[in-house]
Parts: structure tokens; sequence; C-alpha cells
């Protein structure tokens, strides 16, 4: 390349750059103005109709009340578009809108009249939940994704419209009637004059989410999204989140505070098969399977969906998940977010309920995220093809259980994890690795029947065959088991092909029968205590380093844990590098010649007080 036409690409480089726009948005704005910063604005939609790849959408303070249905995404990494909220600055947007004009009806019962054209083309309160293995929850009651809130919280839906009107415990309820002009809305609010408080109700299934797939390279950061009428979304529809990618790639989703979301929080999900003429297949098993060799037809590989990341986020008070994705959510990274308060209402059941649910979680990173206090299924579930997935470092607790990996065949990686609930691991799966954890939970284990599974080419998601699960090509080494049984579940299984090497053994845990050299402690109990302080959560535990030098360790490596027998493939990074464990849940570098046991190096502590999240 001559000299004159690598200048004349430096021009056009620095010209392109010099081409991209600062988009700006203010509630004094107006939609007519240019979006300047001297000319904002006023809605987040005007922005995203006029920005094109490479344009940012800066958002002020305020609340704003509208969907985000982003006309386009960016063309690459380094041509995206972003919305970020400008720096410093709180920017709220809500799916609900403010209702005032309530009329007392009786009691501390209060009713509202709104015509149907308020809600546009979309009413909540029509919009029953369900879908494909949704099932009736315990109460037998079928909610809406309509919700009505008071003062931010919200409030439980009737069965019937007497149970508003009359004066049971200290519960409050809300009931919709929609007509053929009008819908009315009923609600108690106990002691409080509706009129006076802030009281507000779903109107948008959305806040963030764009109407077709294909909108790829999109960053979302730094806002706080609240209040969305999302449906249910199954393993083989649409997933519709209150911010979702809708098959797309390449999404950064940051920084931000979502909740209140009827189903699901963020959705990582796939598209709706009705729009490309496709009915839906049958609601089982092979149906699924069917579902995935359709997808590989309509795109599903690394060039075209996944590779998101989601990181920072702080996700509550959703009835579904906080982050839910079926195929969608393929080589992404999910790291850095606090996922709690996931299904508390009991309002919504079936498969799928879960802090984290993903299908198909084809070199997904999970690591160095705070999930607790979820129902449903519990914190993390990995359903389905599981392959290349790396679970690390991460703090789990109060949930219904920790993690649950079903129907896959690996590899699969699970290290320097804390484990503290109950319930805690369920495994229905093989060629997992479990290396470095501290299991202060029950290890459970459930057979798969004649269920058989797509396992896929390394890296991609080529449908290599089907297998079912054999449930005992599995890896344990160097964790810390404290009460419950241990690996001893291994031995009513009668698994000879369970692997386990390093680990420590307290408080009754039991070692695998087959295992060698374990280090077994009946009566040491390290009274693990996880406190909740001013400065975020403490763990104290503790160690006899003497019990820990008793016992030779090496550092886990891709070598060392060889291959995942279905697929015959090694356990190694995304991009294909070994595993080298040398760093602990903090990062901080291991002993390479004697790692300690667990997922904390320490070396002559008798108790270990550590600040476990936030880590840094």
């Amino acid at each position: 390349m001559t000299k004159a036409s690598i200048t004349a690409l430096t021009l056009i480089l620095s010209g392109c750059t010099l081409c991209a726009n600062e988009y700006h948005v203010s509630i004094a704005g107006r939609d007519a103005n240019s979006g300047s910063q001297s000319e904002p604005f006023k809605t987040i939609s005007q922005a995203a109709k006029k920005a094109q790849p490479g344009d940012v959408v800066t958002v002020h303070a305020g609340v704003y009340r509208e969907r985000v249905n982003p006309p386009r995404g960016g063309t690459s990494e380094s041509k995206r578009i972003v919305y970020q909220a400008a720096k410093g600055e709180n920017v709220i947007i809500k799916g609900s809108e403010v209702i005032k004009g309530w009329e007392k009806a009786e009691n501390d019962t209060w009713k509202v009249v709104l015509p149907s054209s308020f809600f546009g083309d979309y009413n909540p309160y029509r919009d029953i939940i369900g879908g494909e293995w949704y099932k009736t929850p315990r109460d037998k009651f079928n909610r809406h994704t309509g919700v009505v809130y008071l003062n931010g919280s919200w409030i439980d839906e009737a069965k019937e419209l007497q149970s508003v009107l009359a004066v049971v415990g200290d519960r409050s309820y809300w009931k919709a009637e929609v007509g053929e002009k009008n819908t009315t809305i009923w609600a108690q609010f106990k002691g409080v004059d509706p009129n006076k408080e802030l009281v507000e109700i779903n109107v948008r299934q959305s806040i963030f989410y764009p109407d077709k797939p294909g909108r790829n390279y999109i960053t979302v950061r730094s806002f706080t999204m609240r209040h969305a009428a999302t449906p249910w979304s199954g393993a083989m529809s649409e997933q519709i989140g209150l911010i979702g990618t809708h098959w797309s790639k390449g999404w950064v989703i940051e920084n931000n505070i979502i909740s209140h979301s009827m189903n699901t929080g963020i959705t990582l999900g796939r598209y709706d098969l009705g729009k490309y003429g496709i009915a839906m297949p049958t609601v089982d098993a092979p149906g699924f399977i069917e579902s995935c060799e359709l997808a590989l037809k309509h795109g599903w590989s690394k060039d075209n969906i996944g590779s998101h990341v989601v990181r920072n986020n702080h996700i509550s008070h959703c009835e579904k998940n906080g982050i839910h994705g079926s195929l969608g959510g393929i080589f992404s990274i999910i790291e850095g977010n606090t996922i709690c308060e996931i299904a508390q209402k009991r309002w919504i059941n079936g498969p799928d309920v879960a802090g984290l649910k993903l299908l198909a979680s084809h070199d997904v990173i999970i690591k160095d995220n705070h999930i607790f206090r979820c129902a449903g299924v519990g914190g993390i579930w990995l359903d389905w093809m599981a392959q290349g997935t790396r679970v690390s470092g991460n703090l789990l607790h109060e949930n219904i259980r920790d993690l649950f990996v079903e129907v896959n065949h690996g590899p699969f990686l699970v290290d320097n994890n804390i484990f503290l609930s109950p319930l805690g691991v369920l495994e229905s799966s093989g060629g997992g690795a479990y290396a470095h954890n501290l299991f202060a939970c029950l290890v459970k284990l459930r057979k798969e029947y004649d269920r058989k599974t797509p396992y896929h080419k390394c890296h991609s998601t080529e449908i290599l065959g089907f297998s079912n699960i054999l449930g005992d090509d599995e890896r344990y080494f160097n964790n810390i088991f404290a009460g419950y049984e241990g690996l001893a579940v291994y031995d009513a299984w009668q698994a000879t092909n369970v692997h386990a090497v390093g680990n420590v053994y307290l408080a009754g845990a039991k070692p695998h029968c087959h295992e060698q050299a374990a280090l077994i402690n009946e009566d040491f109990n390290p009274e693990i205590k996880l406190q909740k302080k001013s400065d975020g959560w403490w763990l104290e535990m503790k160690v006899d380093p003497v019990l820990a030098k008793k016992q030779k360790r090496t550092v886990v490596t891709t070598e060392l844990l060889g291959k995942a027998k279905i697929p015959d493939a090694s356990f190694e990074h995304p991009d294909g590098t070994p595993y080298y464990l040398d760093t602990d849940y903090f990062g901080r570098k291991r002993n390479p010649a004697d790692p300690a046991p667990g997922p904390f190096e320490f070396a002559s502590e008798k108790v270990i007080t550590l600040r476990v999240w936030p880590k840094n």
C-alpha cells in the first residue's frame, strides 16, 4: 500500500468517526427538536428512530413512560448503537402509567374506569398468562400480565371480584373487568386515598425490546427499568422480556436496575415460529429437538445469534426469571449481576421458573454473580445442551436450589462457587466437572430415562448426534463438602465413571465409594455463616490448615479433566485454549504446588472472614 493510499484510508476512517452522532433526550425536550444537547428530544423512541450504527443516545434525568422498539441495530462491535443514561443522572423508564380519578366503591376498595383506547393495541388486563409447559399455580388461578402498583410495590390480583370488595386480612387485591369500550379496575388501598398516593398500572408488554429479530450490536446502559406486562415465554416460543435481544447478536446490557416484570426481566431468547408460518412443534422432548433443528434453518449460529454481554445489573422482583434464554444466549457472558427476589409471590408456575434459566448455553460464561432468594427451580438452571459452559465464582444462597443441570452431555465446568442453599445442586446430566467449590448443601442426583438430547460440534451449534444421559461421566476436584451426604450419593447409582480427587469432607459428608485418598473429618464443623452488613455480604468459616496439608492437590487443567464422553470434547475456554485453574473466587493466585481446597486460597488461618459480595 502506498503512502498516499494509507493517508486516504486514514482520512476515510477519521471521517467515519466524525460522522457518528450523539442524540440527547430530556423530559423537557420536544420530539420536533434536532436531538442536540441544546435541543433534545422528549422521548427515547424518537432518538431511536434517528440513531444509526455508531451513534449514541444519551438520556437525561427523569421518568420516561414508553416502550423503546429500536428500528435498527449496529453493524459491528465498533459500530454499535449505544443507549445510555447521562453520567451521574437518574433515568427511569417505566412500562406503567400513573392512574388518578379513583372513586370509592366500598370499605377500602376503589375503582377506576379507563377507555379501551387508553391501552392501544395491547391490554394486559385481558392478557392471561400461559403457554407451552405452563402450569396453573397452586391457587388454581391463571393471572393476567397486568399489575397495580401502590408506591412502587405490586398488589396481588384476586381470583374473584368479591375478594377485592371484602375486608380480609392485611393483604390487598385488585381485579379488572375488560368490556368492549372500557376497562374497569377495582383495587384495595387500605387506609390511604389512591388519588393522593402514587398508583401505577402496567400498560406496556416490554420496555426495551425490538419487534423483529436481527437488531444487532445494541448497548443499553445505566437505566432503571421497571413495570412490564411481560408474557410467559416457553422454551420454543418468542421470549419477550422487560428488556430482550429478540434473536439478535452482540448486545451489551450493563449497569441497569431491572425490576417488576410480571414474567422475565432480561430475555436472550428466540424468535416467533408463527412469523415464519411454522406451526409450534409438540410440547415434549422430541418437539423441543424439532424446534432446535428449525432454529438452525433460521440462522442459529455464532455468526448470527448470541455473543451478548449481560453485566453488573441488579435484577429483582420478576415472577418467572431474572434472565431467561432459549437458544438465543449462545456464546454470551453473564457476569457481575445481582439476581434476587425471583418468583417469590408464587404467582406463576411451570418449567423455566428460576433466577437464571438457559437452554443451549453453548460456550456461555456465568461468572461473579450474586443469586439469592429465587424460587421455582432456584438460582441457576442449565437445561439441554450446556456445552462449553462455565459457571465460575458465583455466590448462591437462600434459593429453592442453587444449581440444576438438566439433560446436558457437557463438557461444562463449575468452579470456585459458593453453594449455601440447603438443597444445593441437582444433577441430571453427564460430562460435568466440579472444581474448588464450597458445597454447604445437598448434592442430589436424578436419573433421566430415554430422553435423547443433542450434542454438538465443539464451539458450534452444529448437531453431531443424539444420546440419552448416562449420568456417571463426572469429575470432582479439590472441592469442600460440609454436611449432608457429599459424593456418597453416587454410590446408590453404582456409578463407576466418577473421577473424584483432592476433595475434603466435613461435618458428616462422605466421599464416593470409588474415591481414593479423600480427606474426611466428620467431626469438624466449619460453622459457615453468611451475613449482610452495611458494606456487603460477609462469609465466616472455620478451617483447619492441618487438614489441608494432609492431602496433596494439583492445579486443575484441561489435561486433568480429560474429555466429556458423549461429545468426545475437551474442557476448554470458548476460544479453544486450555483451562488452568490457578486463581480462586476472588481472582487471587493459588499455590501452584499445592492449591487449597474450596473456593478460597488459604494457608495458616483457622477462621476465614471474607467479604464475598461485592468482590472488589
